[in-house]
């Protein structure tokens, strides 16, 4: 049934929402330039890898030795806008008619962090990974790893069709109020590097 919802909702959206995705399209590349999609390999179900979608923000600045400049710095005002506004997300509802993502689920985080969980943080990958979860309506990048992850097992294990749409209508208001867009002092959050 999830799968169903799933694949409904977002055809529905990618659908009523093809003219803002052209727009923004368009605004990225004559902001930030080629490629207008971000393609990074995430872990999905079980850990297994798949490549996650986003709207590019970064500009691809690079320093004399040709290594990519600071976050904080290729991100442009039109980059903190499309987060802000959750427009980068837009390219992953694709991710979701293929069967990456759901709706709602742990984000899917980045794949070197996979050998630093613990046995119970590494919970989170027992569902499929999604565009917003329990841990973005309860703080999202505002919150510590911890507290992430505890949220994140929580849902995991009290998962429901009725706590999904609960998470669907917590995220449009947290979307609309643009609440715990980042942590304090980083674009978006310090990096993972395990539990101390």
């Amino acid at each position: 049934m999830k799968r169903i919802f799933d694949l409904l909702i977002s055809l529905f959206l990618l659908l009523c929402l093809s003219s803002v995705i052209v727009v923004v399209a368009v605004l990225v590349r004559l902001k930030l330039g080629s490629p207008i999609i971000f393609k990074q390999q995430r872990p999905g179900l079980h850990g297994k890898p798949f490549y996650l979608y986003k709207f590019r923000t970064m500009t691809d600045e690079r320093d004399n030795q040709g290594k990519s400049l600071p976050d904080q710095v290729r991100l442009t005002t039109f980059g903190k806008f499309l987060r802000k506004c959750s427009l980068d997300e837009l390219p992953q509802l694709i991710n979701v008619v293929k069967g990456d993502l759901s709706l709602v689920g742990p984000r899917p985080l980045l794949m070197e962090y996979l050998s630093l969980y613990s046995s119970e943080q590494a919970k989170r990958h027992d569902v499929k990974p999604g565009i917003t979860g329990w841990a973005q309506v309860n703080g999202r990048n505002a919150i510590t790893w911890e507290e992430k992850f505890k949220l994140d097992v929580w849902y995991v294990n009290n998962q429901s069709f009725l706590i999904d749409m609960k998470i669907l209508f917590l995220t449009l208001i947290k979307v609309f109020k643009s609440e715990g867009v980042n942590q304090d002092g980083h674009v978006t959050m310090e990096r993972f590097t395990g539990m101390k």
